[in-house]
């Protein structure tokens, strides 16, 4: 039972000796791995998201650069600013037939009354609209994104003032424009299997969405936590649970018009590379773990049977037991040196023993 006992403690030492030289480390090592490619793949996942956000931003720009300086062009013209519907009817019928995504021209006067329209339909009265009120009160540039009555889709209208030869307000040129271009471009976006982009317009209605039910209704998102995060708390990224509970990551940019561009992804997929990472981690050290106790079992065998069979011989001299065998005497090792040092000391003992023997025996001869 001694033995036994004194096996399994010598067992345990080792292990635990050898569990803490080999585990120790690699854990360290491991950790400091972990951490440094959970930051670079966080890196990577919100560069990727901004790149896709600030990238559709830009063209969404460009595209209202574009017809904000043939408003502006157009606005100009001697014909545009004499507010006379015969001078001002081939201009607007101009921009329909060079802009293609424009399906409607027109303008009113200072009052929203209809001057003119490319269509040729009868005037309508405009003064109740946004886009025309925003350059009545002093804007450059208005604009409304609505369900065009002309149309019947979701459809952008773009507004600018006429002014006279005194720079008197005069009029309101506009341009109403289907927003399928510039829609298919920010919902071709695919950020993986799960990442999409989507456009608000300042109150946080859709603009662009993958969902067409959305587009279509222009669904109001004024409350999605990527719209609030950047418009009341200029935040650009965030994290958050959508509707079904997963974990999402958004990052969110402004137009040059205070649009909002959204890129999101779910968190899983984002960082699933670390999951894998982290996995592959977690097998090697069990598999380390497994490997050391292998080892550290076989070292322990190979080191306490000697030194328990040393131990033995021990007690065994002790006793007065001479005639023992040393197996380990051969090894070449310490264990081996010792068990030399011990059958020395059986050898010298046996002498002692024997020189007792026969000085006992001179002394009892007659």
């Amino acid at each position: 039972m001694s033995k036994s006992r004194g096996l399994f403690g010598i067992f345990q030492k080792i292990l635990l000796a050898m569990l803490f030289v080999s585990l120790v480390p690699m854990g360290v090592i491991w950790f400091l791995d972990y951490r440094s490619a959970t930051e670079q793949n966080e890196r990577q996942v919100q560069e990727r998201l901004s790149s896709y956000a600030d990238g559709l931003t830009r063209q969404v720009d460009g595209w209202m650069e574009m017809n904000r300086r043939m408003l502006l062009q157009n606005a100009a013209l001697q014909d545009m600013r004499s507010m006379r519907e015969a001078q001002q009817t081939p201009l607007l019928q101009s921009i329909v037939d060079k802009y293609e995504w424009n399906y409607l021209s027109f303008t009113t006067d200072v009052t929203g009354n209809n001057v003119s329209r490319s269509d040729g339909k009868g005037p309508k009265y405009y003064g109740d609209r946004e886009y025309f009120l925003q350059v009545v009160n002093g804007a450059e540039l208005g604009k409304q994104v609505l369900i065009g009555k002309t149309s019947g889709v979701p459809a952008l209208v773009l507004s600018t003032p006429i002014f006279d030869a005194n720079r008197k307000l005069a009029g309101v040129l506009a341009t109403a424009m289907t927003i399928e271009d510039i829609s298919n471009t920010v919902t071709a976006a695919r950020i993986g299997r799960t990442g999409f982009a989507f456009l608000l317009d300042e109150n946080g209605q859709v603009v662009a969405h993958p969902s067409e039910e959305y587009t279509r209704v222009r669904k109001d998102l004024s409350t999605h936590p990527a719209f609030v995060a950047l418009n009341q708390q200029s935040r650009r990224s965030i994290e958050f649970k959508d509707e079904s509970g997963k974990k999402v990551l958004a990052y969110m940019a402004r137009t040059g018009q205070g649009w909002t561009m959204v890129a999101q992804q779910d968190v899983e997929e984002a960082y699933e590379s670390i999951a894998a990472r982290q996995r592959d981690a977690l097998i090697l050290l069990g598999v380390t773990l497994v490997l050391v106790f292998v080892v550290a079992y076989l070292i322990a065998r190979g080191l306490s049977r000697p030194i328990l069979n040393l131990t033995r011989v021990a007690e065994a001299l002790s006793k007065g037991d001479l005639n023992v065998t040393i197996d380990e005497v051969s090894r070449g090792d310490e264990i081996g040196a010792l068990a030399q040092a011990v059958e020395r000391l059986g050898a010298s003992i046996r002498y002692a023993m024997d020189r007792l023997k026969k000085m006992k025996s001179a002394g009892s001869a007659p």
